[in-house]
């Protein structure tokens, strides 16, 4: 009932605020349109001005029993909706939300008119509409591979002067082997074969370009020559539905051949990509060989595929890793480590993990599976429902929002969460009548009977047959399979405690000599000795680069033993996300401004931020400490109520801070070690965390390059006591006392004289030293 009453909700607003533009903006409540918003990049090829929610939500409604509305948005879609508009769009995108969205209203229309009570004027029109955007796809697959280019202009189509496409040589094997399903739809609805040809010999050629000793097909192909450009494989983005048309083909279209292929590719993917709970992408050419640590939240879908292929445990295992990594974040984040933290945070309200819960539920009817559902909608109403609908997060950790309600939203979440919940008397027609495209568009299965083109001989070999004895099994209840009603808890429990506990490193034997715990990232120091000796040891070494930097670079074969090497790799995969989430959310620079006499806040220091402490609001006093801020300060009592300055070096930047704000300090400034440094000619430095929760820090810390730091320590060391400014931009400059402006030029002439002088002393007395 929420569901429902939500999705009705969210079709009035769309009605008032958004139609007739292609998306909702739920924030500022106002229709998304091409061009007329700041552009988002590959994301808005989905939109070509052509009503795209209204579209792609049609058979929700059906579904939903909001007939009534169904047939008034089929009559808005008919009088409103143009398909000729000079824009490019993306050919993935537009087979499964519009080419798919008008087939799937399309059904709709013809199962109740012939149910006679409902569409009874209809004949066929929005079956007219989907050929003619199937005829504007078309252009899109004139290559020498068959595989379609990835985008095509929608009046202009492909390479002419006024196209504006043409030009791309590579697409994603998703979007080159998803077009099956509605083009072949396309073909048997209206007689014409040559959409289903064209999608067959995209599907054709990306199966002969397979890795044939793995059996696994790359994430993007070159569409001219079939070279993969991208080598790695997994079951996420790029190449996730590649994989279930394949087997979906087979169920509308009841073809032997797509169910062969599939089986083939799925033993390679339970062979080398599956590590139950985990799915990790691997080398195509050496897939025993882990191409990533973390993993995208699209593959979410694949336990729904296993369960309609019928291999339940590993279904069940997987779904449980995705459902704790959602409840330790709220919602699954658009990419998560294999300890499942945080790579990518952004959360796009994604359909994919309710889809695989519906599935789960529908083959097991285990009451855990709405337990599920339960949580994924009552996150939804508390994190992501605003005024005029539900937002996309910008950050799962943070709970900030984006401006951006994709169509999908509703043409699939809302479905598979209502059908989740509904009981038999909810439907108004038999979903098992109907496939589910992986846009959630409903096909009828009766099209396997409709007249179509023969399929072309295969050169399908004997040795790519494939025993499929263990798959005889097709949605088993597991009930049925497992007789032991807690079996499915069994396997559920240990992913449970594995992502409380994310994922203890197993106990290990370790050679002589190396007793002590493996050094981990977030403790590594640069200047510690025994590090660096651990690093020796693990066969990493460390490179200090001209800007105050260091690289790691790591040869397992310099290491020590097998379980070095080994600790070494693991250590470099820690360093590399923790690298990734530091440089994750880029902040501005900030300023560190002299307000005191005689500066008057003309003299502003560019300063690096830190990913950690407070806003910076207030005018403070600050104080040279002479302390690397690394251990208790002795001068404690000197330091409280002012900002302390701080060498770089030693320990992390989250432990300097800590000591001073124990001394009592209310701010912090570091000094860079590195001479000669300056932000005139480095890039800005954000000073990272270490590894750890720092909500404790609660004092703002800046970063000053080794040239702005010295301005700072003369101005100190000529008037000992300076007012300073940290703060996110400088203030307006206070007013001066008013001085005759000769021997005010003056005077400030005769002190930067003085200070180069104390400044090329002090340097010379650094150069005896």
């Amino acid at each position: 009932q929420t569901a429902l009453s939500c999705c009705i909700y969210i079709g009035c607003v769309l009605q008032d605020h958004a139609y007739p533009a292609d998306e909702l903006m739920p924030l500022t409540c106002r229709g998304r349109v091409r061009g007329l918003e700041p552009s988002r990049g590959d994301v808005d090829d989905a939109l070509g001005k052509f009503s795209l929610t209204l579209i792609d939500t049609l058979d929700t409604l059906v579904l939903l029993n909001k007939t009534t509305e169904f047939e008034e948005a089929v009559r808005r879609v008919l009088t409103d909706v143009r398909l000729d508009n000079d824009i490019v769009v993306s050919v993935f995108e537009t087979n499964i939300r519009v080419l798919g969205g008008l087939l799937g209203g399309h059904s709709m229309a013809v199962m109740l008119k012939d149910a006679g009570h409902h569409m009874q004027w209809y004949q066929d029109e929005l079956l007219h509409m989907a050929k003619d955007v199937g005829l504007r796809l078309l252009p899109a697959f004139n290559t020498s591979s068959g595989l379609p280019y990835p985008r095509v202009n929608l009046k202009h189509g492909i390479r002419g002067p006024e196209s504006r496409t043409g030009t791309e040589t590579d697409t994603c094997t998703a979007c080159a082997g998803t077009i099956i399903l509605e083009f072949a739809a396309l073909s048997r609805f209206t007689g014409d074969p040559v959409f289903e040809v064209h999608a067959r010999r995209a599907l054709d050629f990306l199966w002969e370009k397979r890795q044939r000793n793995s059996n696994l097909v790359g994430t993007t192909i070159n569409i001219h020559s079939g070279e993969w450009v991208r080598r790695d494989s997994g079951v996420g983005a790029g190449i996730d539905s590649y994989y279930e048309y394949l087997l979906k083909a087979y169920i509308l279209l009841g073809d032997d051949l797509f169910l062969q292929r599939f089986n083939i590719h799925y033993a390679s993917i339970m062979k080398y990509i599956s590590q139950p709970p985990l799915l990790l992408d691997v080398h195509i050419h050496k897939p025993l060989l882990p191409a990533r640590t973390w993993m995208d939240s699209l593959l979410a879908f694949f336990p729904g595929l296993q369960v309609l292929k019928g291999d339940i445990r590993p279904a069940i295992e997987t779904h449980e890793m995705l459902y704790q990594v959602t409840k330790k974040h709220n919602f699954l984040p658009e990419a998560f480590t294999t300890d499942f933290r945080v790579h990518w945070a952004q959360h796009p309200l994604r359909p994919e993990f309710a889809e695989s819960t519906y599935f789960l539920y529908k083959a097991t009817k285990d009451p855990y599976y709405l337990e599920v559902g339960r949580t994924v909608l009552d996150n939804l109403n508390r994190f992501a429902r605003v005024p005029c609908g539900f937002a996309a997060m910008k950050d799962v950790r943070t709970g900030s929002h984006e401006d951006r309600m994709d169509s999908f939203f509703l043409a699939e979440m809302f479905k598979y969460l209502f059908l989740l919940f509904a009981e038999e008397e909810d439907l108004t027609f038999n979903v098992e009548d109907y496939i589910f495209t992986t846009e959630a568009h409903l096909l009828p299965l009766s099209l396997s009977t409709a007249p179509h083109a023969p399929s072309p001989p295969t050169n399908t070999t004997s040795e790519e047959e494939l025993d499929d004895s263990n798959f005889d099994w097709t949605c088993p209840n597991t009930r049925l399979l497992f007789p032991d009603p807690a079996f499915p808890r069994n396997l559920r429990d240990p992913i449970r405690s594995a992502v409380d506990k994310s994922c203890p490193r197993p106990a290990i034997h370790r050679e002589p000599g190396m007793g002590r715990p493996p050094l981990r990232a977030q403790d590594f120091m640069a200047n510690n000795p025994d590090h660096l000796e651990l690093l020796r040891r693990m066969g990493v070494s460390l490179i200090h680069l001209k800007d105050g930097r260091v690289q790691l670079v790591q040869h397992a074969t310099q290491a020590v033993s097998a379980v070095a090497a080994e600790d070494g790799m693991r250590f470099m995969q820690e360093m590399m996300e923790l690298s990734s989430q530091q440089q994750k959310e880029q902040l501005p620079p900030r300023a560190v401004q002299i307000v005191s006499h005689p500066f008057f806040g003309r003299v502003v220091l560019t300063s690096g931020p830190a990913q950690f402490g407070t806003d910076l609001s207030k005018s403070i006093t600050g104080v040279s400490v002479s302390s690397f801020g690394c251990a208790e300060l002795s001068n404690a009592a000197f330091v409280q109520g002012r900002i302390a300055l701080l060498q770089r070096g030693q320990c992390m930047f989250a432990e300097k801070a800590r000591h001073i704000m124990k001394a009592g300090a209310i701010g912090g400034i570091v000094i860079d070690d590195n001479e000669g440094s300056s932000s005139d000619t480095a890039p800005l430095f954000q000073m990272a965390g270490d590894g750890r929760n720092t909500d404790d820090v609660t004092l703002p810390l800046l970063f000053l390059f080794y040239k702005e730091g010295n301005i700072l320590l003369e101005a100190l060391k000529e008037y000992r006591e300076v007012e300073v400014l940290l703060s996110d931009k400088a203030r307006d400059r206070e007013e001066e006392p008013e001085v005759d402006k000769d021997s005010s030029r003056k005077s400030v002439e005769a002190m930067m004289a003085d200070w180069r002088e104390d400044l090329e002393a002090f340097q010379q007395m650094e150069d005896e030293l």
